[in-house]
């Protein structure tokens, strides 16, 4: 009886030799069948995967799922408060370490449900593989628990949706979900295995899996040659770097060094550049953007886009304006020409990108000039905020600084959809690589900060970990708190305080002069804490943060999770939501900015 390696890698090739002591498939070699039930091929495929953790909620359709996972010793199922939480925590350990965020969910309900975290994964470029049970398709019944076509629901939020239909499609089908997940613009893949797949001993004949060759992207070398001498030409080039440019990160900057290019980023960018470098400009150009940033940017004739789509939130209502020459690089062409045309385009990896061009770039720019000027307006910027002050509120700037002082510098900061996201984009300064940023920016799903740090925590359980969420976010995926002490994955839950959906009523203050639907009724966060085994703090002023967080912080590494009320001081508007509320005002026919306005003025009169 022939045999082969159980054990394959990532990127191996290969055959089950052995499930558990059930008895062995038949490779290529050898006449062998295996009676084994389907839930234990996922299991080996998701070893085979160095899957370590799978999120999910069981149900009667995956129980043997979640069984044969509880018998392999090195993949932990982490059951949560809901599914969404499940998918926003494997975007969380997706994001910041490397490997793929797993999910284990119900039909039906328990796909819509995690639907909302699989979007924010696909619109953010997360690679994901969710395990999408199905009711079972050999019975022949109608009107089954849970029945919808959720491969039909799945498809416009994956990259790929794969069903199976006979148990030795299985192995080979999840490995190459995962393959799909994480090449090219990474993003969440779907699987639909039939219930009865999972809990049926079957005879597999063969189970298998030979990889695609990874094919990256190789530039051009005549169009990197034409960006060479467009950059080579400029007087001012600059760069503008999102998150599809992170496997360039130790090389860029070298590059901006050698170009004297002033660096911007996305929000997903952040990071991707360290910014305490002093050619770091911003997150983001235009008007949403201080002044010092446009005036940096205006001069720009010749902008070099890596690994970036220009999308909405990215470019503040797409409130900024590249320059004529603008050369946009990316491994997926699709992004090209959508939003801004490009000047020049370049499919291709990032890195192999920036290694190419690098050898064409002759020579050094001086760049003292503009590092002063860069400095210069940061430190305008920070005295402005250090100059906001309350008696009886924490300010943003009082709370981000005393974070980067206590926290390490590799530490993982989660925001939710609202104003804090604007805020840590804005203020906080990271330079611990690309995964210290998680934001749900293209989807903008509230109640992400808390189950992705969680994820985050799992992954990363060396790093200080720090959720964001504002008061609304917390209504939303509070519970999740539960997930985080049953597990001992242990954030720093700072939830941001100030009664209301603070950004949306920042957006209706200001055109409508009032806040309707965006208050929110009272709640106790210390009463939430306690009931879901979490510490407890409040910080009201600001000298109490730095007598506080050192303890709080401890007790995270020592794996209790700390939520920390932070009466937060939104009076001062990010220089994002005064962008946004400009660019979009002036777009606005004539006729209906002077209905607007007058209505403001009427109501405020």
């Amino acid at each position: 009886m022939g045999s082969c390696a159980p054990k394959i890698g990532p990127s191996g090739t290969g055959c089950l030799e052995s499930l558990y002591g059930l008895l062995p498939v038949r490779c290529p070699r050898s006449d062998a069948l295996m009676k084994v039930r389907g839930s234990k091929i996922v299991v080996q495929a998701l070893r085979d995967e160095g899957v370590r953790f799978v999120f999910g909620i069981p149900g009667t359709h995956n129980i043997e799922l979640w069984d044969a996972l509880a018998d392999e010793g090195g993949i932990l199922s982490v059951l949560v408060a809901d599914e969404r939480g499940a998918a926003f925590a494997a975007d969380g350990l997706a994001r910041t370490s490397g490997k793929i965020g797993v999910l284990n969910v119900v039909p039906g309900a328990g796909v819509s449900h995690a639907l909302s975290g699989i979007a924010e994964a696909f619109m953010d470029g997360v690679p994901m593989v969710v395990l999408a049970c199905g009711i079972r398709a050999d019975t022949g019944h109608a009107y089954q628990l849970h029945a919808i076509d959720q491969c039909a629901v799945l498809e416009p939020v994956t990259k790929s949706v794969f069903r199976a239909r006979l148990a030795e499609d299985i192995y080979p089908m999840i490995r190459r979900a995962f393959q799909v997940a994480r090449r090219g613009t990474p993003g969440p893949v779907a699987v639909e295995m039939p219930a009865n797949l999972y809990m049926l001993v079957q005879e597999v004949e063969r189970v298998g899996f030979e990889p695609d060759p990874e094919l990256v992207p190789e530039p051009d070398r005549d169009l990197v040659e034409l960006a060479a001498r467009m950059l080579g030409e400029a007087e001012h080039p600059a760069l503008y770097l999102g998150m599809g440019a992170a496997g360039a990160a130790e090389l860029l900057v070298p590059l901006a060094e050698q170009l004297a290019a002033p660096v911007t980023t996305t929000f997903s960018g952040k990071g991707v550049f360290p910014e305490d470098h002093p050619l770091f400009l911003w997150n983001g150009f235009g008007a949403q953007a201080p002044k010092f940033v446009r005036r940096v940017m205006d001069r720009c004739d010749c902008l070099l886009a890596i690994g970036c789509r220009f999308s909405e939130v990215a470019t503040g209502s797409y409130g900024l304006v590249p320059p004529d020459r603008l050369i946009h690089v990316d491994v997926n062409p699709e992004v090209f020409n959508r939003t801004f045309r490009a000047k020049l385009a370049i499919e291709a990896d990032a890195r192999a990108f920036v290694q190419a061009i690098r050898g064409l770039i002759e020579g050094s720019r001086p760049r003292e000039e503009l590092e002063e000027r860069i400095s210069r307006g940061h430190e305008r910027v920070r005295d402005r905020w250090r100059r906001q002050t309350s008696d009886t509120r924490i300010t943003p700037f009082q709370l981000f600084e005393a974070l980067q002082r206590h926290c390490s510098p590799d530490a993982v900061f989660a925001t939710d959809s609202g104003n804090g996201t604007f805020l840590a984009m804005e203020q906080l300064r990271l330079m611990g690589g690309p995964g210290c940023f998680l934001a749900p920016v293209d989807y903008s799903c509230m109640g992400y900060a808390v189950p992705a740090a969680i994820g985050a925590a799992l992954g990363n359980p060396d790093r200080d970990v720090v959720a964001l969420p504002g008061d609304g976010a917390l209504l939303m995926s509070g519970l999740e708190l539960l997930t985080a002490a049953n597990y001992r994955a242990a954030p720093l839950v700072c939830v941001l305080r100030d009664g209301k959906l603070g950004q949306i009523a920042q957006f209706q203050k200001i055109p409508l002069n009032r806040e309707t639907g965006s208050v929110l009724p009272d709640f106790d966060v210390e009463a939430l804490a306690r009931a879901t085994g979490c510490a407890f703090y409040r910080f009201i002023r600001g000298h109490e943060l730095d007598s506080v967080l050192p303890a709080a912080l401890e007790r995270t590494r020592e794996g209790q999770p700390v939520v920390i009320e932070v009466v937060i001081d939104y009076s001062v508007k990010t220089y994002f939501t005064k962008g946004v509320i400009r660019t979009n005002f002036w777009r606005l026919p004539w006729g209906d900015r002077l209905r607007m306005l007058g209505r403001a003025l009427a109501r405020r009169v």
